[in-house]
Order: C-alpha cells, then structure tokens, then sequence
C-alpha cells in the first residue's frame, strides 16, 4: 500500500483532503509543520499555530490516521521570510506564498515526510496533476475557478510534482464544506487562512520593521500628463528587442517631475498600486503607489484608478529567473507563442504574448496591465496548464 503523508494544516481542505486519500485506499499519515511563531506585526484575531495544530490532530484523529508534528521554523526563516525582507529593502515586492511551497512544502516537508516513509505528499491545493505523451508532469489548474491554486505552486519543478498529489483539486470548495460537516470534523466551518503563508495576516511595516528602519521621506505627486508616460504602446509589436526591452522598464520616477504632498516612513514599505497606509488627503480622487526609490527613500503617487503610471503593457523575466515546469515547453531564444499570463493570485488570466529575446523573456500583453511590480511571479497558462514563471524584473 502506497504511504501519503499529507500537510495537515488545521484547516478545512487539507483535512478533506486528507479524507479523500482514505477513501482512496492509501496508507495516510498526518504531518503537520509549524513554521512560525513570532506575532510580530501580527494582526489580532488570527488563529494562533497552536489552535491550527489542535484543529489537525483532532481531524486525524476523527479520520483514524497517524498524526506527526515537525518544527521547521528555522529553515522558513531563512529560505522565506529572510528572502522577504532582502526583496523589501530593495524596493521589490516578493511572494512568500510561492517561495512557501517552493522552499518548504515541497522541499523541506518533503524530506519530513520521506523520513516517515512517505511515497507521496499530499497537500489541500486547488490544483490538478496531468502527464504528458512523454510522461512529464503537468501542473494544472484546480476545477474550481475561483479558488484555482495553481499560481502558488508555478515554480515547482519535475521532481517535486513527481512526488504530489493534491486529492481536492477536481473539486469545489462547497463540496468540500459539505464533506467536512457530513463528517463531522472540526474545521468544517473555520475560515481560510489569510496573509502571508504560515504568518497571516500582517500589518506590513510592522512587520518588516524587525529588520528594516523606518526612515521618514517625501511623497511626490505625479501628475497624468507627465511627459514620463509618452510612451508608444504601439511598439510592443516591434520586432526589436530594444524597443522591448525600453518598454518592459519600470517608469523613471525623479521629484523634478512632480510637487511634494507628503511624508512616509519608509519606501520599502510600499509597493505598485498601493492605496491604503499613505494617510494623504484633500484629493479629488484616491491616490495610488506608482512608483517607489528605496535608494532616496523616496515614494511616488498618482491620483485616480486610471492613472497612467499604474499601467504598463511589458513586463520582463531574466532568463536566469525563468522557470519552465517542463522541458517540452521550455521556450528557446527567437521563440514566440500566445499564452494566458496572471501576476497575482486570483487575477484573472490575461491573453499575451511571450518571446524570449537574447537580453530577456518578455511577456507583451494584449491590454496594459494594472500594477505590474518588480519581484512578483508572473505565471504562465497553455489553456488550464501552467507551463512556467519567472520573476518580474
């Protein structure tokens, strides 16, 4: 009988899931990893680890499973969280929920999970595994599309995925509901988690002051007829990888385009399309992050939704941060194709264009992208298979 250890978080679809391995036939053991706990910046109301891990052991015991406990704070620190704070003080927004599952689910848990003899590990993902004619694993998206997982998982690679399951990925989350509450389990009612993976829900500059200084600076205003936004959209069709590469860089954002509106406490606690936390009024509209100099600890803003500066068309991977799930889609220099790309998790997907030029790996999207910010992961979509990621430069 194949063993699963599966990633008991305390919560409803990781206990479902674990529920469906057993129906299934498998030899399913409970592993529930505890990754953090400093509250730190913290917001109250949050389940607390220890609450999480009570709400597991008492699943696996309504389901007759073997449950485990291993602490591996240590390694989320330094692959995840210090990862955080690098990306931060550098003016770049990272995503810790994909370097979670990169880094640790399937990493470090994965080794967890081996010494307990594990042939699988399986976790409550809204996602789906496929093969292909070669038998390389695909990474598909979950049958529910609105809680559709995948864009958590886009930097998992072959061996990794050759050693998941993800046993509720065919399924909607009001199944899973009524599953949990046929059953009687305890986390048949319990909100999803929130936040950042493992953390939850932060207030960031709280947060990130462990390590990073506040520091008082300006605030500039940059108005929508700044000649900063005169650029031809029209040449994202060039085939020179120039004008694509001058397209894809972020707005160069200096004070001389702009007045001076306010004061923050540190730019690298900002990022693209921010509107709360500038506690700026007196406008006739919101007004939004558009651009941040964590060099000169300076921040820019601009007024409306509809800002320009809120809007680009091309954004660009480094070929060193491209990431292909499979090797029959890796995409070689000169190579073009029409894809569906997302930048953050729950946005829907968007029809684009990716061509791998000498400098860089270009996505070139049919309509201007709202928010597009340096150290997230774009993902990238063949129909319901993610074929890759990479991160914004």
């Amino acid at each position: 009988m194949e063993r699963v250890v599966i990633g008991m978080s305390g919560g409803v679809d990781s206990s479902v899931a674990a529920y469906v391995l057993k129906q299934q036939g498998y030899d399913v053991v409970a592993l529930f990893m505890r990754n953090w706990t400093d509250t730190t910046g913290v917001l109250k109301g949050d389940c607390p680890w220890l609450d999480d891990k009570f709400d597991a052991e008492a699943v696996a015991r309504k389901l007759g499973i073997p449950f485990h406990f291993v602490d591996l704070s240590e390694d989320y620190r330094k692959r995840v969280v210090d990862y955080m704070f690098d990306e931060y003080s550098k003016g770049r927004t990272p995503n810790p929920d994909v370097l979670c599952n990169r880094e640790i689910k399937f990493d470090s848990f994965l080794k967890a999970a081996l010494e307990l003899g594990a042939d699988k590990v399986a976790t409550g993902h809204y996602c789906r595994l496929g093969r292909s004619e070669t038998g390389s694993y695909k990474l598909l998206a979950g049958a529910d599309k609105n809680k559709d997982q995948s864009y958590f998982l886009c930097q998992l690679n072959q061996e990794q995925l050759s050693k998941a399951l993800f046993p509720i990925g065919d399924m909607e989350k009001p199944e899973v509901r009524r599953i949990a509450t046929e059953l009687n389990l305890v986390t048949a009612h319990k909100k999803d988690s929130q936040g950042i993976c493992f953390v939850g829900k932060v207030d960031l500059p709280v947060f990130l002051q462990q390590k990073l200084k506040a520091k008082e600076g300006k605030v500039f205003l940059i108005p929508e007829d700044s000649e900063l936004f005169a650029r031809d959209w029209s040449k994202k069709d060039s085939e020179d990888e120039d004008e694509l590469y001058q397209l894809s860089q972020a707005y160069a954002f200096h004070p001389k385009y702009g007045k001076k509106v306010g004061t923050h406490q540190g730019a690298q606690f900002y990022t693209i399309g921010q509107r709360k936390g500038l506690y700026i009024g007196g406008f006739p509209e919101p007004l939004f992050v558009i651009g941040t100099d964590t060099e000169y600890n300076q921040i820019y803003v601009g007024m409306g939704e509809h800002h320009p500066g809120l809007y680009r068309s091309v954004l660009r991977i480094r070929h060193d941060e491209m990431h292909w799930i499979r090797r029959e889609v890796e995409m070689k220099v000169g190579e073009e194709r029409r894809c569906e790309c997302r930048i953050r998790y729950r946005q829907p997907l968007q029809r684009a264009r990716v061509r791998v030029g000498e400098k860089a790996v270009y996505v070139i999207f049919d309509e201007s992208q709202r928010g597009i910010t340096s150290g997230q992961f774009a993902a990238l979509y063949d129909g319901e298979e993610l074929i890759g990621s990479g991160v914004i430069e």
